[in-house]
């Protein structure tokens, strides 16, 4: 890396610490998910946010795009949802050169650069596979035709864990499409009393753009150039096969496993652990990384079975019982 390209990184990192900053004049709390949904950002992935209602989960993605003064777009996910609704639809217009109808592409909101698809399991499965090839290939085909998304471009979906009547839970297939998988807690007593002060009198906080379209693109290229050791991609590898029932040499996992995490959970926790490096302005992956992301990573990575849902197993505790027995 050159001296003056180096030194561009090293300014862009700088900036990340104000981006949380400026967050945090509207979020109060939740700094977990708030560094997680950021890591997704830097690691060029999609995530899906878990909690209950009135824990600022739009709140919070719409704050972000603004300190990035990024596009950003919200949909209301509901069961008469249409693909069209989402990737955009051909209208007829009046050439005025030739006085011809002609067809012309109207893009729909997933053309932005942090696109949040709100209660996306309220929607029937046709709908929620509209957003699998913009997720994977950042295009959207219609007509033939190949439009490419914004870049930046970051998907972010919610659901409701508490509410399943009328939901569709989303497939194997597309949760194993998002990078993370965060959940969302309770704020603490402080917090909350934070909360209370701040969101009902008149102020409202007036935020400023930390980085720019381009500077998110350049750190997304930082993220794959962090170091990381021969040794920690080894444990990486160890990690996720030893979530898979049939060959894990962990008894928790073989007890309550029904089938493990693929390929992709490994290349996903190796880029998150660099992004995690750069948001905490290093450039070389520690053991810590990996250890705190291993939850985000691979909960929806890994399926538990009936015994183990009558037991109230979670998938947080195996992967905290990995984490203990896999060195």
């Amino acid at each position: 890396m050159e001296t003056q390209e180096l030194t561009h990184y090293k300014t862009l990192v700088a900036r990340l610490p104000k981006l949380r900053q400026e967050i945090g004049k509207v979020i109060i709390g939740q700094q977990e998910a708030i560094s997680e949904v950021l890591i997704s950002l830097l690691a060029g992935g999609h995530c899906l946010l878990e909690g209950v209602p009135g824990l600022a989960k739009t709140l919070m993605v719409k704050t972000m795009a603004d300190a990035l003064a990024m596009r950003f777009k919200r949909i209301q996910f509901t069961p008469d949802l249409m693909p069209g609704d989402i990737v955009g639809t051909e209208i007829l217009e009046d050439d005025h050169e030739t006085g011809h109808k002609v067809f012309v592409f109207n893009q729909g909101p997933i053309f932005a650069n942090v696109v949040l698809a709100d209660e996306i399991n309220r929607t029937p499965p046709k709908t929620q596979a509209a957003m699998l090839e913009a997720m994977q290939e950042y295009k959207v085909t219609y007509g033939g035709n190949d439009y490419a998304l914004p870049r930046p471009f970051l998907i972010i979906a919610t659901q409701n864990p508490i509410e399943q009547a009328g939901t569709y839970p989303l497939p194997e297939a597309q949760l194993d499409r998002f990078l993370l998988y965060i959940k969302l807690s309770y704020p603490s007593e402080h917090e909350e009393l934070e909360v209370l002060r701040s969101t009902t009198g008149t102020a409202r906080p007036e935020l400023q753009t930390v980085l720019s379209d381009q500077d998110i693109i350049d750190l997304q290229s930082l993220t794959r150039q962090v170091h990381i050791s021969d040794e920690l991609i080894g444990y990486i590898n160890r990690l996720v096969r030893a979530t898979r029932p049939a060959d894990s040499p962990v008894a928790f996992v073989k007890q309550w496993g029904e089938w493990g995490a693929g390929p992709r959970a490994g290349q996903a926790l190796v880029l998150c652990a660099k992004a995690r490096a750069v948001l905490n302005e290093r450039f070389s992956v520690i053991p810590e990384d990996i250890k705190t992301l291993a939850y985000p990573v691979l909960r929806h990575r890994i399926a538990l079975n009936f015994r183990a849902e009558a037991e109230t197993i979670t998938t947080d505790k195996v992967i905290t019982e990995l984490l203990a027995a896999v060195r």
